[in-house]
C-alpha cells in the first residue's frame, strides 16, 4: 500500500495539469528504507510528449546525486496519462527500473477530475496496490516511527 500525503498528490496533480496534453513526471523522495514519500521533485518530461515520456539524462543523474548526498530513495516515481486509462504501458513497465518504489500514474483526460492509482513494477510483473492519502504522517500506520513530518 501507497500511504502518502494530501500536499504530495495535491502537487503530483497539479503538475501534470501544469504540462498537459504532454506527459508529466517526477520523484518523490524519501528517507532510505523508510517507505515513506517526503521530497516532490518534479522533473522535464525530455519527449514533451503527449503519449511518452522520459527523463532528461542530466537532471535524473542531478537529482540521484543529490538524493544520494541526503540519504533519500525515489519512493514514488509518477508521470501523467493524458488521453488513456492510468494504467502502465509496455514502455513504462520496460522503463521500471526502482523495485522498490511506487509507480504512480496520474490519468489527466478528464479536464474536471483526475485519476491516480499506484503500481508496483517488479521484474516486469505490474501489481496495483491501494493509496491510502493522509494529512500527516503522525498518525497514519505507514509501518515506520510516528515522528512529525513536518507538515
Amino acid at each position: 500500500m501507497l500511504v502518502i500525503r494530501r500536499d504530495l498528490v495535491d502537487a503530483m496533480v497539479a503538475h501534470a495539469r501544469r504540462d498537459h496534453p504532454d506527459e508529466a513526471c517526477g520523484q518523490i523522495a524519501g528517507p532510505e528504507g523508510s517507505d515513506r514519500p517526503e521530497r516532490f521533485v518534479p522533473m522535464l518530461n525530455a519527449e514533451r510528449s503527449p503519449t511518452f515520456y522520459r527523463f532528461d539524462a542530466t537532471e535524473q543523474l542531478q537529482v540521484h546525486r543529490e538524493m544520494e548526498r541526503n540519504d533519500e530513495v525515489p519512493v514514488v516515481v509518477y508521470h501523467s496519462h493524458t488521453a488513456t486509462e492510468p494504467y502502465p504501458s509496455r514502455t513504462d513497465i520496460s522503463f521500471a527500473q526502482e523495485p522498490d518504489a511506487h509507480y504512480v500514474l496520474i490519468g489527466t483526460a478528464d479536464p474536471e477530475e483526475h485519476e491516480l492509482r499506484s503500481y508496483r513494477i517488479v521484474d516486469g510483473v505490474v501489481t496495483e496496490e491501494p493509496v491510502q492519502v493522509v494529512e500527516s504522517y503522525m498518525f497514519a500506520h505507514t509501518g515506520v516511527d510516528d515522528t512529525p513530518d513536518g507538515s
